[in-house]
């Protein structure tokens, strides 16, 4: 990890220097003669060591009185890796930021969510990230605001207050600080294009390359629940619940970005939107650190040398994959996509979709609870660990948002009746968002580590993979890769 990279000077200034992508998001360089910040890759030439300084968030330049460089444009970087991949107080706090929660809940209820009080969580964000949780949530709306300028033609004022801006002057105000531009400046920068559909955004999402498509939108797509998710002319597409209404995403690889198209009902949605897409398909991954470290083990290495930068499938509503992970218990992915395609025909809400097929958002777990379990067509056992998870989370005593303690999370869901280690660990990977959960009991996992001459019994597997961490549910990936099945293909 690069944990604290913005204090190594020296590495740093290298960083810059060789204007090397891979460190975009890690940190940000501020220029003291400009009084711009850049992301370490910004295409000019690079400033004098001793006229740059670093700081480890877009919002810690910003307050130190920096503008955003409108070369290289450093408030579009990739996320940092450390927030998906640790699970202490700051990176729970960024991921709940991400998500929105300050703007909807202020600061107090961002506190609550954690179970820390609001001095502290303030205290460890200005200590780590130069930034307080205000600032942090300022920096994305100014982010949010420069998305809506540039890609629609909504007045000013609905793009202010729909990037969560109080009034007209803060708005103008904080994109003047940020982008050292007015917002009708920004608008008059970027070339025309025909007016999109209305209430559709078509945006780029950055990544770290390398980036193999095949076995992340094959996941997805051999899944796709009829009705919430299609692949549909080279785009995965599904249906999104937000905080304001709902929205369509659909999804395109591409070789140096991934083509996002947003529907959406509120564009109050738009920030919370892009980074549950961003962390469904893992976007903020550091994926040379991941397979710099895979590649230590000499059987591992040929599948990364094969096909380096595999991400983890992951979810845009937790809630929703535990309940199809109780679905597909024990049954073949055909038959968990029936299950979960009649739960959402009977109890699903619906949608308009003009531009395909999708037709109804996942039933919530509220709506799920009222079910009676009785009219499911799944062994009575299976039944009652479904009555039971839907429960618990419409209730709230079970939570597995962005803010969830993983450990906890775990030992909850293990206390569930008809919950074992597979289940517990396949959330823990795609939903929770563990890049470390492992499946050794997997019976994909042990026919590849038998294949492969990797020990094939679970104790053993997991002593052998204890060389891979903190990065096995990346691990599992390329093992999986091994077989044939339609999880391991990119559409066609």
């Amino acid at each position: 990890m690069r944990n604290g990279m913005h204090t190594d000077t020296e590495r740093c200034v290298r960083a810059v220097q060789s204007k090397d992508a891979r460190f975009d998001g890690w940190f940000f360089t501020a220029v003291l003669t400009t009084r711009i910040y850049c992301r370490p890759s910004c295409p000019v030439v690079p400033p004098k060591p001793e006229n740059m300084t670093f700081h480890p968030s877009a919002a810690a330049c910003q307050q130190a009185g920096f503008r955003a460089c409108k070369r290289c444009r450093p408030d579009t970087s990739p996320g940092s890796p450390e927030w998906n991949q640790r699970a202490d107080l700051v990176a729970r706090a960024m991921r709940l930021i991400g998500d929105g929660t300050v703007d909807r809940e202020g600061v107090p209820g961002l506190a609550a969510r954690l179970g820390y009080s609001t001095r502290q969580t303030e205290r460890q964000l200005l200590a780590e990230l130069g930034a307080g949780p205000l600032a942090l949530a300022r920096a994305q709306r100014a982010q949010t605001a420069r998305l809506l300028i540039e890609t629609t033609t909504l007045p000013m004022a609905e793009v202010a207050f729909a990037a969560g801006f109080s009034s007209i002057r803060t708005f103008n105000d904080t994109v003047r600080e940020v982008f050292a531009l007015s917002p009708s400046e920004l608008r008059t920068r970027v070339p025309r294009k025909a007016a999109p559909a209305p209430g559709a955004l078509t945006l780029r999402l950055p990544f770290r390359a390398p980036l193999n498509p095949d076995n992340l939108f094959g996941h997805l797509a051999a899944t796709a629940v009829p009705g919430v998710e299609e692949w549909r002319d080279g785009a995965y597409r599904r249906t999104l619940r937000l905080p304001y209404g709902h929205g369509v995403a659909a999804l395109t690889p591409e070789p140096d970005h991934i083509g996002c198209r947003l529907t959406l009902s509120d564009l109050r949605d738009l920030p919370v939107a892009i980074s549950r897409c961003r962390r469904l398909l893992d976007l903020d991954a550091d994926p040379v650190a991941v397979d710099d470290q895979l590649r230590t083990d000499p059987l591992l290495a040929p599948l990364v040398d094969k096909a380096p930068g595999r991400r983890v499938p992951r979810t845009v509503d937790e809630a929703e994959f535990a309940v199809r992970a109780v679905l597909g218990q024990q049954v073949s992915t055909a038959a968990a996509r029936t299950h979960a395609a009649r739960l959402v025909r009977a109890h699903g809400e619906p949608v308009d979709d003009p531009e395909g097929g999708l037709t109804h958002l996942f039933p919530a777990p509220e709506a799920l609870a009222a079910v009676d379990p009785e009219s499911l067509a799944m062994p009575r056992t299976r039944r009652a660990t479904f009555a039971t998870l839907v429960r618990q989370l419409a209730d709230g005593e079970l939570r597995l948002g962005v803010e969830s303690d993983w450990e906890e999370s775990r030992a909850r869901l293990l206390a569930l009746p008809g919950f074992g280690p597979w289940t517990v660990d396949v959330i823990a990977m795609r939903a929770l968002g563990d890049p470390d959960a492992f499946l050794p009991t997997d019976l994909g996992i042990r026919k590849a580590a038998k294949e492969l001459g990797l020990p094939s019994t679970p104790s053993a597997l997991t002593a052998r993979a204890a060389a891979w961490r903190p990065w096995r549910a990346y691990a599992v990936q390329y093992l999986w890769a091994t077989d044939s099945h339609p999880v391991n293909f990119l559409p066609v």
